[in-house]
């Protein structure tokens, strides 16, 4: 929302809005010119309001839409006006259950470095381009991340669609992986005769989703990942054989059918990078940049906010944050900082993030934390959960699920409590990663700055 909002504002729009707990970003936002309110009972609406915006997490009873309803506002999801707007430029809509954030941020920096100067749009900061969730450039082509909660991506008009991944999650809306298989085929056929689909080789679930969808598509893969999204005559492989890293980053060498091969060094950790990485460079060769200049610039891309974040250290341990709150996630992040940082002990701090993903996703949670040496699980955090949900599963059942599997676990219900744990617990060359989509991330600035 404050993406879009900040683009708007530089389309020279009136912009208002609401956020309970004030932030940097909104603050940023006011300097800028708009208007927010710490409270959502509509003070700011009024008659000559021309269209109110709300995310999909604002449900139909929040008081503030009430009051839009009340006035007989103008009304829409956010998605739709990303559509809109993404509508008046060359669209590159970067979707996947997973690395969206990350593939969205490189592709925004790959167009930036080569001088294309993009719009874009990404659902976190990124540090290298301004610190900031957006940006208004004057080039053709607009770069956003699109996000398959509430089939909100369909929404979109994109040109290029980026595909990274398709897995289970989000079952509170869709039930099982058909139906999400179902919803990423329904975004793949937006994109027009003349457009280009960017997707994930060897995967089963993205190959059920695109075996029907008729346009171009560039398929990226390990060496050796099969899979028939790449046998048709309208694909193009991207094959990565990966090279022993260098600093803990992996490196390898991408051979691009047709065109040539590549050496990629990425400056972030984890295996999975290489994926993100080479499908960020084939949307940037789609809107015109050369793919020479485009690996070597995603190779210095840092990372997003809340994605294998370095805070900073306490007592001679490493303390990173990340955003990862689904089982893949999980264990793609653990590996990777395991790879990169090869900690004397590696705690993870993990806040489940929904009682229903929880629930749905408990045994595949259970098993994802082989990477880490010691677990803390504090309180879930809810978000859309019915008291069915709440009530099904708890934070203290999944620590006990994950000691099954091998891994030292405990259930700390505070912040305050896995602080004092962490204290007591991390020694010299440890590494302490606090993960999850809610305010855990609190739990590790409160180490690095002492409190």
């Amino acid at each position: 929302m404050s993406g879009l909002a900040k683009i708007l504002l530089d389309a020279g729009a009136i912009v208002s809005g609401s956020e309970p707990k004030p932030s940097h970003t909104t603050f940023q936002l006011m300097l800028q010119g708009a208007k927010i309110a710490h409270e959502q009972d509509g003070a700011l609406l009024s008659g000559a309001t021309d269209l109110v915006v709300r995310t999909a997490a604002v449900k139909d009873d929040n008081a503030e839409f009430a009051r839009a309803m009340a006035l007989g506002l103008r009304t829409m999801k956010y998605a739709e006006l990303l559509g809109v707007v993404m509508g008046e430029r060359m669209g590159v809509a970067i979707a996947g259950t997973h690395g969206k954030s990350t593939t969205t941020g490189m592709t925004a920096l790959i167009l930036t470095r080569l001088g294309l100067d993009p719009s874009w749009v990404v659902g976190g900061t990124v540090p290298q381009l301004g610190g900031s969730g957006s940006a208004s450039g004057a080039g053709h082509a607009f770069v956003a991340e699109a996000c398959e909660y509430d089939r909100s991506f369909h929404n979109l008009k994109p040109t290029v669609a980026v595909i990274t991944n398709v897995d289970a999650d989000h079952l509170d809306v869709y039930g099982d992986l058909v139906a999400v298989e179902e919803s990423f085929r329904t975004f793949a056929r937006l994109v027009p005769a003349n457009g280009r689909v960017i997707t994930l080789a060897g995967d089963d679930a993205v190959a059920r989703a695109l075996r029907n969808v008729p346009v171009a598509m560039d398929v990226v893969g390990m060496k050796g990942a099969g899979g028939g999204l790449s046998q048709a005559e309208n694909r193009r492989r991207w094959e990565i054989e990966e090279l022993e890293s260098a600093g803990g980053c992996p490196r390898a060498v991408v051979r691009v059918q047709g065109v040539g091969e590549f050496e990629l060094k990425l400056s972030v950790p984890g295996r999975h990078n290489l994926l993100n990485a080479t499908m960020a460079v084939a949307a940037a060769v789609a809107v015109g940049a050369d793919a020479g200049k485009a690996f070597a610039a995603v190779g210095t891309f840092t990372g997003v906010d809340r994605r294998m974040q370095v805070l900073g250290t306490y007592a001679g341990a490493t303390v990173v944050d990340d955003y990862g709150h689904h089982p893949t996630e999980i264990r793609a992040t653990l590996e990777a900082l395991r790879s990169r940082y090869q900690p004397a002990k590696l705690w993870c701090v993990f806040q489940p993030h929904q009682a229903s993903r929880t629930r749905l996703l408990f045994g595949e949670f259970a098993a994802a934390f082989s990477d880490a040496d010691v677990v803390l699980i504090p309180e879930i955090y809810y978000v859309r959960d019915s008291e069915e949900d709440k009530r099904a599963v708890s934070s203290e059942g999944l620590a006990e699920a994950v000691r099954r599997n091998g891994v030292s676990a405990r259930h700390i219900a505070t912040f305050e409590g896995c602080v004092e744990a962490l204290r007591e617990g991390l020694g010299l060359g440890d590494l302490v990663v606090t993960m999850g989509a809610g305010p855990v991330c609190e739990v590790a600035q409160a180490l690095v700055k002492g409190e």
